[in-house]
């Protein structure tokens, strides 16, 4: 039997909006941001971490057993048997430097060579006086030191005594008597050591004369004295002082100048030398038979030529 109406139709589902929401669409955007997502993924966790730790590090209690565990472990591997320095040894150096460097550096073995700090004992051994350059390193549980002594060149006078220095003008070590050193040559006066290479210079250049030179001295810190026995001077210019040596040795050895009765050379000004005689060649060179105090006490001074009439 069919129906006598009409049949309802049905009713029609709503259709999705396929378009995301925006705060769907914003996240979205938001996730293609590489720094967006480096953040979350890596910078949220160290974050959290780091809260967490930092929380945990604020008890006083739990930070210092951290740092004692720390400690026992450093120290535990430090003092293994194969980083022990048992042994001190010092070469290129006298025994009694060696004696003065050891107890300078003030290593207490044994030690770990982790502990040792190479770059302060190597400061310690060359403040000596007597140590040019200090070697340090550590090899097979021993702590070698290599020494490179100061050489002395000369015998340094001064008001506090007698000293020797090296080529340079540096202090090597004190000098009890000149005795002790004949071999070396003698500088005096202010500011000797700060021109050691020049009185170098000048003894090298004045050679032939080693046998009567007795020292140099320093003259208002400027210029040198040749001093040579027969209480003989010889004074040198500031300037180019080897080429006045050079220039006396020719006199000498023309004329010898150095054998006449003359106590002083003044060869300050290259064009001219200048003699200061004794009490003999001044009596002689004035033409008097005596010489009395009075005239062994001038200072006569007259030109290199006039050589002919001293004796």
């Amino acid at each position: 039997m069919q129906s006598l109406g009409r049949a309802l139709p049905l009713p029609l589902k709503a259709r999705r909006d396929p378009a995301p929401s925006r705060l769907t669409y914003r996240m979205q955007r938001l996730w293609l941001t590489p720094a967006f997502r480096i953040g979350f993924r890596i910078g949220l966790p160290v974050a959290v971490v780091s809260l967490a730790i930092w929380g945990w590090l604020a008890d006083d209690a739990r930070r210092a057993a951290l740092w004692a565990g720390v400690d026992a472990v450093r120290n535990s591997f430090e003092d293994r048997p194969e980083f022990r320095v048992s042994l001190v040894s010092i070469t290129g150096a006298a025994p009694e430097l060696a004696d003065a460097v050891r107890a300078r550096m003030g290593i207490r073995l044994p030690i770990s060579s982790w502990k040792l700090d190479l770059d302060a004992a190597r400061a310690s051994a060359e403040a000596l006086d007597a140590v040019e350059k200090a070697r340090i390193r550590v090899q097979g549980g021993e702590l070698r030191v290599e020494i490179t002594e100061r050489v002395p060149a000369l015998v340094w006078r001064t008001e506090r005594g007698l000293a020797l220095v090296d080529a340079t003008g540096h202090r090597v070590a004190g000098l009890g008597s000149r005795e002790d050193r004949p071999d070396l040559p003698l500088i005096a006066g202010e500011g000797a050591d700060r021109a050691v290479p020049e009185a170098l210079e000048i003894l090298q250049a004045a050679a032939p004369l080693t046998a009567r030179i007795r020292g140099l001295v320093r003259q208002g810190d400027r210029r040198w004295d040749l001093v040579l026995d027969r209480d003989q001077t010889i004074l040198l210019p500031a300037i180019d002082p080897v080429s006045a040596v050079e220039r006396l040795l020719a006199l000498d050895q023309a004329d010898m100048l150095l054998a006449r009765d003359i106590t002083a050379v003044d060869l300050r000004d290259p064009r001219r030398p200048v003699l200061r005689l004794g009490a003999h060649a001044l009596a002689v060179f004035r033409g008097t038979p005596e010489v009395t105090a009075a005239d062994a006490s001038i200072d006569a001074t007259t030109d290199a030529t006039s050589l002919e009439k001293t004796p």
